[in-house]
């Protein structure tokens, strides 16, 4: 058993950093075909700013080792839990067989002291990444996670770069010097999943790079957050998007800006044209967070490939991808899984009024939802006053002794306009979901969202032929399927939000269309970002068999009970 830090508190996790390894910077590990590798998940002391924390972390570095494996090859990784609860780690997007995709349905969970032999396949070029599956909103949050680059067999699969960087996106909540406690035996932040209020980039407060003058830089980002989405570009630098989750694109295109749900991957190249200092930043219509930054340099970039950079690829095998889609296109979806929300915290004692958690001006006197997110609207406890004289207040319904008209609930009077995220929020035209695109940038009902938990919050997928929810779903396919599921993120919920859709290994998927619109840059997706109120269709390519599962990738809503599992048979 592991005797690190203090576990005198059986209600939560350890915090304590004394007697702990400081962290270490990050491998590069090049594996090849049937090679082994030794993985440690152990608890670490990680200094963040004039900050140290304890952090959980893959042989004490956040991100733990990147490995860099060739396609078409197999390793052997050997796992050892030295943590403080039990563990599975995922191999996410990897198309492997069934009894290394790191769940409780396909092993016994490590315990601590134990460990766990993983056998990997890489049938498939890009950036992967592996993480725990079980508490994953504590042990993700806490640093586990690390990359995986599948170098492609085909040496002209991607463009020609000067180098290559791997970059994780992520955010950790940061409370009283140590990382917000979390507790053994709940998930909470089960409304919206626990956004950090501290952003980490490869694990550490700021990323600080260096690039030649006219460098060409292969990007590989990761989101790894719980549940905070990324929109991320550098601000005198150009960018060419060229790769996704499982490869390369379609199209190659000149963007200013990629987004990133939890879990997904996006690879850009970047033209570095320009000396000077680049900034690397998060950005989102409520406000923009700096990262990181990159110094030019003067001397140029040897070899000199800007004019490559100027060349915008299309690829074949994605064009015939669109090509073979035409057939499903207009096809009655095989299975529709619709998202929802359920939320039930409670009735205070005495009078109540109700009101949105999200927007605190949205007060009624009855039970209703929010008119600008849709939110069911939270009961809350009520005092009177008199609108006409706003000093006479009280804690039951009377009359204003001044004027003898009715008292009202306080809520109802003179509501001043709120600070909503980092600037003013503006209700006129009632399009929220249009000027946030259908994302929750932000944790805007801190206080409510801490407090929810599996018993006051559930999220269900619901597969709307059979009506069964979550784990009661029970679908079945064949190697060789093409299944064409349909995706119903439901306005009619009690909390609707966006949600990023992780399939496991039994195939990979290509984006249809999304609210009826045909996708315009095809590319192979193990996750995909569903936006408040929208319909995505999806393909699933079902090659492998075994029992694999598929959920929410936010942390939390995962964690809650957003998941189900499918069987494949041969």
């Amino acid at each position: 058993m592991s005797s690190h830090g203090d576990h005198t508190d059986r209600g939560n996790f350890p915090t304590a950093t004394e007697n702990l390894p400081e962290s270490r910077a990050t491998q590069v590990v090049s594996l090849a075909n049937d090679e082994a590798f030794d993985l440690t998940i152990a608890p670490i002391a990680k200094r963040l700013g004039d900050t140290t924390v304890r952090m959980l972390a893959y042989n004490r570095s956040v991100p733990g080792p990147t490995l860099v494996v060739q396609q078409g090859s197999e390793v052997v990784v050997n796992v050892t839990n030295e943590a403080d609860t039990e563990a599975t780690v995922h191999w996410h997007g990897l198309r492997l067989q069934n009894a290394y995709d790191g769940t409780h349905e396909t092993q016994a969970p490590m315990q601590v002291g134990q460990s766990f032999r993983y056998r990997l396949q890489f049938h498939d070029p890009g950036v992967y990444w592996y993480h725990p599956h079980i508490r994953e909103d504590y042990g993700q949050e806490m640093g586990l996670y690390g990359n995986i680059l599948v170098v492609p067999s085909d040496p002209e699969y991607w463009p020609p770069v000067n180098r290559e960087e791997l970059i994780t996106l992520d955010d950790v909540l940061i409370e009283d010097g140590q990382i917000a406690s979390f507790s053994r035996t709940e998930t909470t932040y089960v409304a919206m999943g626990r956004f950090g209020n501290t952003m980490l980039v490869n694990g550490d407060l700021t990323t600080e790079l260096t690039a030649d003058l006219g460098e060409v830089v292969r990007c590989y980002f990761t989101n790894t957050a719980n549940t905070r989405v990324f929109n991320v570009g550098f601000d005198t630098a150009r960018m060419k998007l060229v790769g996704g989750d499982s490869g390369h694109v379609e199209q190659e295109a000149f963007v200013t800006d990629v987004m990133l749900a939890p879990s997904e991957r996006v690879v850009v190249d970047v033209l570095f044209d320009q000396p000077g200092t680049v900034t690397l930043s998060h950005r989102h219509p409520q406000r923009t967070y700096p990262l990181g930054t990159v110094t030019v340099r003067e001397n140029p970039a040897e070899p000199r490939l800007s004019q490559q950079f100027e060349v915008l690829r299309t690829n074949a095998d994605l064009t015939a991808e669109r090509e073979r889609l035409a057939r499903y296109r207009d096809a009655t979806p095989d299975k529709t899984l619709a998202f929802v929300a359920e939320m039930d915290l409670g009735v205070p004692e005495g009078p109540v009024v109700y009101s949105c958690p999200m927007h605190s001006e949205v007060v009624t006197a009855e039970q209703g939802r929010c008119p600008y997110c849709g939110m069911k609207l939270v009961a809350v406890a009520a005092g009177y006053v008199c609108p006409m004289h706003p000093d006479v207040v009280s804690d039951s319904p009377d009359r204003c002794p001044q004027c003898g008209m009715k008292l009202v609930p306080a809520q109802l009077v003179d509501q001043p306009q709120t600070q909503h995220g980092n600037g003013h929020h503006n209700h006129a035209d009632g399009h929220e979901q249009e000027a946030t695109g259908g994302i929750e940038w932000e944790d805007d009902m801190v206080d409510v969202n801490r407090m929810t938990t599996p018993a006051t919050m559930r999220w269900k997928l619901v597969d709307r032929s059979s009506g069964d929810e979550n784990h009661a779903i029970d679908w079945r396919f064949r190697v060789g399927d093409q299944v064409r599921i349909r995706l119903v993120n439901e306005m009619d919920s009690d909390h609707p939000m966006h949600h990023p859709f992780h399939i496991h290994g039994a195939g990979r998927f290509l984006v249809l269309s999304r609210d009826g619109a045909v996708e315009p840059n095809l590319v192979w997706k193990d996750t995909v970002l569903v936006r408040t109120g929208e319909t995505v269709d999806i393909l699933l390519d079902v090659t492998n068999p075994g029992l694999w599962m598929a959920h929410c990738h936010i942390a939390e809503h995962h964690e809650s009970g957003m998941m189900f599992s499918f069987t494949v048979a041969p």
